[in-house]
């Protein structure tokens, strides 16, 4: 994308946008899940919309089309225009209905959609399209949600969003956002009506019974972090990259399997295994340590978590999965495949797993997430209308989480699964990595290593379609490949298909 030096943005004044009706003014207890520490974060979440040739004058600035449907918006889900509390001896978290409203950026920028590169997908700027509003980034007596919209010169725009996570998920979120969407379309009411229902759904039993093993909250770390303490790994020099897996990246990546895994696991076990594989490698931890997978598993749509329709909190969980770095790092990649298959099968009612997570945080006191560098969370967003919203102006080009979130000091502690096309046009998932620098160089070596088979540097010298041909005669287990000089990629393809240059 363009360079730092070359894009800016000039934001007007931050505004309050409330509900257009007087909503009533009450407090709402939030859920068992919603009331976690280890959702006490925000998740940034970004869409880009092209120029659109046929919207008329009239709606030229989505700016103030986008404030006023959300404002609409909010007098059907108006507890997102108050304010989370921490109430009670144990600081259970309780949303107070102050109709205050939520943070809205205008801005405009002065680049096109078109610097922004041929794909459009993140590391993304955000401390230029998502403004950090002094005394209002926090989780608690801060808006739930802080949005921008930034208009390019192209007559495109950037609509970017802030999620206090500990008010719903993606889907809830998504729900919110189509509903604004239906109302800038000119909506009454929106199709699905929300539902609160936090005190129905996810709520301890009493007593608690805590009825399935919670890996992902068991402190088995010698050197868990805690408030002020250091992690092996510093948040200086830090560095994203995407990763897109497409058919031709999940073939090679199932190429690595045994017979029996190759065709029965899924796309996302076999992503998940390779990333939580390549990334453990990469951070190069004591063989002793132990390596955590958290992976995102949802309620919604699921006949065991009988949920309303219109529900928008949180409602999934994080089981995990958890082994010695040396037995991850040393064995095929059908060890973590195995393990994540092991993990998912165990959850056999996920509305009781649910259930027993609302039990667990009761009866102890909320703990967060063991987080150490080995820690590393997949949340599954592919599935998420993300790039079905519309406010107007026609789909995004890029619509979902904008980063790999960072938790305490682990950089880039979750990623977040996206729909993406590549340049052929063909639909896959990007995945987002933050890593420290010299980790992600070993990360990317690995990761390119499995989907590509091979990896060779040409210096110039000699045929390029003669080193290509001599891999194919030497590599007999190799099935593609991918030729670099000078960091750049001069030729990717089947080893089985014929080469014309």
């Amino acid at each position: 994308m363009a360079s730092s030096s070359q894009f800016s943005v000039r934001r007007g004044k931050p505004q309050l946008v409330s509900p257009t009706e007087p909503t009533p003014y009450e407090f709402k207890p939030l859920s068992d899940i919603d009331d976690q520490q280890a959702l006490r974060f925000h998740v940034p979440v970004i869409f880009f919309y092209p120029h659109n040739p046929l919207i008329t004058e009239n709606r030229a600035d989505p700016r103030l089309i986008i404030k006023e449907a959300l404002s609409k918006a909010l007098v059907y889900y108006y507890p997102l225009a108050g304010r989370i509390r921490e109430v009670g001896p144990n600081g259970k978290l309780t949303l107070e209905c102050t109709g205050e409203g939520v943070l809205y950026v205008e801005a405009d920028s002065n680049i096109k959609l078109e610097q922004f590169g041929e794909r459009i997908q993140p590391p993304f700027p955000l401390d230029q399209l998502l403004s950090d509003v002094p005394g209002f980034s926090g989780v608690l007596n801060c808006p739930v949600l802080l949005i921008q919209v930034t208009r390019l010169l192209c007559g495109g725009f950037i609509f970017a969003v802030r999620l206090n996570h500990a008010m719903c998920d993606a889907q809830g979120l998504f729900e919110f956002l189509n509903a604004t969407a239906e109302v800038a379309h000119g909506a009454k009411t929106p199709s699905i009506v929300p539902v609160w229902e936090r005190d129905r759904f996810f709520k301890a039993r009493v007593p608690p019974r805590v009825t399935h093993v919670h890996h992902e909250y068991q402190d088995d770390q010698r050197h868990c972090l805690k408030e002020g303490s250091n992690n092996d790994v510093s948040l200086d020099d830090v560095v994203e990259k995407s990763f897109y897996f497409g058919p031709s990246e999940i073939s090679a990546l199932r190429s690595h399997l045994p017979p029996h895994l190759k065709d029965s696991c899924s796309s996302f076990e076999v992503i998940t295994a390779s990333l939580w594989r390549c990334r453990t490698v990469a951070l190069s931890p004591a063989p002793t340590e132990s390596a955590r997978l958290l992976i995102a598993k949802t309620g919604r749509g699921n006949s065991q978590c009988p949920l309303a329709a219109g529900y928008y909190g949180n409602a999934f969980a994080f089981p995990g999965v958890v082994t010695p770095v040396e037995e991850l790092c040393k064995n095929p990649l059908g060890y973590a495949v195995e393990l994540i298959k092991k993990t998912k099968s165990a959850i056999n009612n996920i509305g009781d797993y649910l259930q027993s997570l609302s039990d667990f945080m009761t009866l102890n006191n909320r703990p967060p997430f063991p987080l150490t560098r080995t820690t590393y969370i997949v949340s599954d967003n592919s599935r998420i209308g993300w790039t079905e919203l519309n406010f107007g102006w026609g789909k995004p080009v890029f619509a979902g989480p904008a980063e790999a979130t960072s938790l305490g000091d682990v950089p880039g502690a979750i990623t977040f699964y996206v729909r993406s096309r590549n340049m052929e046009g063909e639909e896959g998932i990007l995945a987002p990595m933050r890593l420290p620098k010299l980790c992600m160089e070993r990360f990317v070596r690995e990761l390119r290593g499995m989907t590509y088979g091979v990896i060779k540097v040409w210096t110039g010298g000699g045929s390029l379609l003669h080193l290509i041909s001599e891999v194919r005669e030497q590599s007999n287990a190799v099935t593609s490949l991918v030729v670099l000089q000078s960091g750049e990629k001069l030729y990717s393809g089947s080893l089985d298909k014929s080469i014309r240059m």
